[in-house]
């Protein structure tokens, strides 16, 4: 057996040692990436525990799955009930030889950060803070302690990286997250309309995304009012949930828009086979699940160019300007309007897709970098 606290080297020469993934509330992107990121890591010789909320476990099945995964409160905004999620961090690893702490999220790894342990830490950082006023200084705040108290720094675009950096981050690069493995649908093109009584050649336009101003579905509910004057008239449809339901629910009502608030699905595979188009109106994205997910379907992406989105799809989506609803308007008119064109559009993106890691290169990654910390520690 090794000593406490050496480290192991795997047949296939990466680092195989314990760590502790840690993941706040998450529904979406975030929690996919630590389980393909804890399923890669066990299957390569490392003991994992994944640590977060209850709902996150039963949301991608972590103990089902057989992981091992203890409950750590971490809640999505921050408030006296951190203090209660950081005991648990600490009470879920006291007495592991756990090496490396990976938070993923700055929520998550804040929580790390105060925890203390000793454990050398890791962020993945994934998304940008855009509150503003008090909001936006209590994020700027989170985003300098972590910043300062991680070992290794992920960031998820490019900008992440850049502003951890500027905030005192010692050792920060990009880290790349795995793209989708979509499941096959199981249902036709024309029964996945059929859902949504689409006529003749109707086209179904689909956006995916938790219902968050940051996702700024109205603009895409005020340019599908826009469309009513084309003939057929194309009918939106918005899977995800959110805190922004009511409110787009009510300006959908009040301008007539032919759009569909979903809710959570588990189909997205199947809604992208009955689509025509696929649309992102994000003030901000690193590496967005659904822009992957688009292009990796073959559906025309329009998309705003934020982020990390411009190097994600690079010339395989129409890129637009954040919050303008005429280029918007403009981009999917243009596209409805030439089937060469989306066809066009519809080829460029498996291939744009062939260039992105995969789960494998994600997993020898982020060992690589457990490697260098566990090393500097020793």
């Amino acid at each position: 057996m090794p000593e406490r606290g050496s480290r192991v080297v795997s047949s296939d020469g990466g680092w195989r040692g314990s760590v502790v993934l840690v993941v706040a509330s998450s529904t979406g992107g975030i929690g996919q990436h630590v389980a393909s990121l804890a399923r890669g890591l066990v299957a390569g010789g490392c003991r994992v525990l994944v640590c977060g909320p209850s709902a996150v476990d039963q949301h991608f099945g972590f103990s089902a799955s057989g992981l091992e995964f203890a409950v750590v409160e971490i809640p999505a905004d921050p408030g006296p009930q951190d203090s209660g999620a950081i005991r648990q961090l600490r009470k879920a690893i006291a007495g592991r030889d756990a090496e490396v702490i990976h938070a993923h999220g700055l929520r998550a790894a804040f929580v790390a950060a105060v925890a203390r342990t000793g454990v050398p830490l890791v962020v993945t950082w994934h998304n940008a803070v855009l509150a503003r006023g008090l909001r936006g200084q209590a994020g700027a705040l989170l985003e300098r302690i972590v910043a300062r108290n991680a070992a290794l720094t992920l960031g998820a675009s490019d900008d992440l990286v850049q502003r951890a950096v500027a905030l005192g981050a010692r050792n920060a690069r990009l880290g790349p997250v795995a793209t989708p493995q979509l499941a096959p649908p199981k249902r036709t093109r024309s029964a996945v309309r059929a859902e949504f009584r689409l006529r003749g050649e109707t086209p179904l336009i689909l956006s995916v995304g938790r219902l968050h101003p940051q996702k700024h579905h109205d603009l895409l509910i005020d340019a599908a009012a826009r469309w009513r004057d084309l003939n057929p008239a194309p009918v939106v449809v918005i899977a995800g949930s959110g805190p922004s339901y009511m409110p787009l629910a009510q300006r959908a009502s009040r301008l007539h828009a032919p759009v569909h608030l979903l809710g959570h699905r588990t189909d997205v595979p199947e809604l992208l086979l009955g689509a025509d188009v696929a649309v992102i109106t994000s003030d901000w994205e690193a590496r967005q699940l659904f822009a992957q997910e688009a292009l990796h379907a073959g559906v025309p992406l329009v998309t705003t160019a934020v982020g990390g989105l411009p190097a994600l799809v690079g010339d395989a989506a129409v890129q637009i300007p954040p919050n303008d609803l005429d280029a918007l308007d403009e981009a999917v008119r243009r596209l409805l309007a030439d089937p060469g064109l989306r066809a066009d559009y519809a080829a460029r993106g498996p291939r744009q897709a062939a260039t992105w890691p995969g789960e494998a290169d994600v997993v020898a990654d982020v060992r690589s970098g457990y490697a260098e910390v566990a090393a500097v520690r020793r």
